[in-house]
C-alpha cells in the first residue's frame, strides 16, 4: 500500500492571515522607528535657527518702543530668559506627553492655533495633487502612444513653460487673468466647506492651480519618458505585442502599471515641497492656513508655534512615504518588504 499523507486546510484567521500581514506590519514599525531620530533632528534644528534669529519674542510683542525693563519683565513672565537647552528639553517632553505647548503672543495651546488652519492647509494640498494628477495621467498617456506627434510635442511646451514659471508668479497670472480681466473667480478670502461647497471650491481653485500646475508638468514629463522605457525592450511588452494585444491595452495595463512605481516615489518624496509651497501661496490669496500661521510666528519669534508646525509639517511626510511604500505592495504584491 502507498501512504498518503492528509492534506490539512490552512485554519482560518491563525497563522496564514498572520504570516500575509507581517510584511506589512514589520514595515510599518521599521519606517516608524526610523521616524523618531529625522523628527527629533527637525525640531531640535529647527528650534537652533529661531534661536539664532536677531531679537526676541518679548521685543516683537512689545513693539520698538518698549524699554529694556519691560523687554526683560515679558521674557521672565514668558519663559523665553532660560537657556535654550532648557527650553529645548521642557518643550520635548510635553510633545511626549501630547502637550504642544502655548502660543507666546496670546496663550492659547499650539493644538488649538494649528486646528482650522491645518484643514484649509490639507484641503490646499488634497486639491493641488488631485489636479496636478488628474491631468498628468491622460496627458503623459496621449504624450507617450505616439512620441514625437503633436500631442507629444504639445505636452512638452506646456511642461517646460511651467517648469521655468514660479508658482508664486503663476499665482499672481493667475489673479490678473480670471480675478482682475474675467473677474469668474475671486482673488483672496476663503469659503469654509460648511458654508458652500461650491463658494469653497471657487475660493481654491486659483491657489491650487498655482500649486498644481508646476507638479503636472514635473510629473508628466517623468511619466511620459518611464512609459516610453518600459514600451521599448521590456520582455512582457514584446510578449503582449507577439499575442496581438492592442496598443492602448499594452500602453495602460502593462507599460503605465509599472510605471506607477517611479511615480508614486516622487510624489511622495515631493510631498514635502509641496506643503512649502502653500506657505507662499497662501499668503499670496489671503488663506487661513497653517502657512500663514507659520510666518506670523517666524515674524513674532513664537517657537512654541513653529516649533508644533514644523513637527506636523514632519509627521505628514512621513506617513506619506509610509503610504507610499504600502501602496508598492499593492501594485505589485512580488514586491516583499519583509526582506527591505
Amino acid at each position: 500500500m502507498t501512504s498518503t499523507t492528509p492534506v490539512v486546510a490552512p485554519v482560518r484567521g491563525r497563522s496564514t492571515p498572520g504570516v500575509l500581514r507581517s510584511p506589512a506590519l514589520r514595515l510599518i514599525g521599521r519606517r516608524l522607528l526610523a521616524a523618531i531620530p529625522v523628527l527629533w533632528g527637525v525640531t531640535l534644528l529647527t528650534f537652533i535657527v529661531v534661536e539664532a534669529l536677531p531679537g526676541s519674542a518679548a521685543q516683537q510683542l512689545l513693539g520698538p518702543n518698549a524699554t529694556t525693563e519691560q523687554v526683560a519683565q515679558l521674557e521672565e513672565q514668558l519663559g523665553t530668559n532660560r537657556p535654550m537647552v532648557e527650553r529645548y528639553v521642557d518643550w520635548l517632553g510635553g510633545v511626549l506627553t501630547g502637550d504642544l505647548g502655548s502660543s507666546l503672543s496670546d496663550q492659547r495651546s499650539v493644538t488649538s492655533v494649528m486646528g482650522s488652519a491645518f484643514g484649509v492647509s490639507a484641503e490646499l494640498v488634497l486639491l493641488a495633487l488631485f489636479v496636478s494628477l488628474a491631468l498628468t495621467v491622460p496627458v503623459a498617456l496621449l504624450a507617450a502612444r505616439k512620441p514625437g506627434g503633436v500631442m507629444d510635442r504639445i505636452s512638452m511646451a506646456v511642461s517646460m513653460t511651467g517648469l521655468s514659471v514660479a508658482n508664486y508668479v503663476l499665482a499672481l497670472v493667475l489673479v490678473w487673468i480670471f480675478a482682475v480681466q474675467l473677474a469668474v473667480l475671486p482673488a483672496i478670502g476663503f469659503v469654509p466647506l460648511g458654508e458652500s461647497v461650491t463658494e469653497n471650491l471657487r475660493s481654491l481653485v486659483l491657489p491650487a492651480i498655482s500649486i498644481g500646475f508646476p507638479l503636472f508638468c514635473f510629473y508628466t514629463r517623468l511619466l511620459r519618458a518611464d512609459i516610453l522605457e518600459q514600451m521599448q525592450g521590456q520582455d512582457y511588452v514584446t510578449t503582449a505585442k507577439a499575442k496581438g494585444v492592442g496598443p492602448w491595452r499594452v500602453l495602460v495595463h502593462h507599460a503605465f502599471r509599472n510605471s506607477l512605481f517611479g511615480l508614486l516615489t516622487i510624489v511622495g518624496l515631493n510631498l514635502g515641497t509641496l506643503i512649502g509651497a502653500t506657505v507662499i501661496i497662501e499668503q499670496i490669496f489671503a488663506l487661513p492656513g497653517i502657512g500663514r500661521e507659520l510666518l506670523q510666528a517666524i515674524s513674532n519669534r513664537n517657537i512654541p508655534v513653529i516649533e508644533g508646525i514644523v513637527l506636523v509639517f514632519a509627521v505628514v511626510v512621513v506617513i506619506a512615504n509610509l503610504i507610499t511604500d504600502l501602496l508598492y505592495a499593492v501594485l505589485d504584491p512580488r514586491v516583499r518588504h519583509g526582506s527591505t
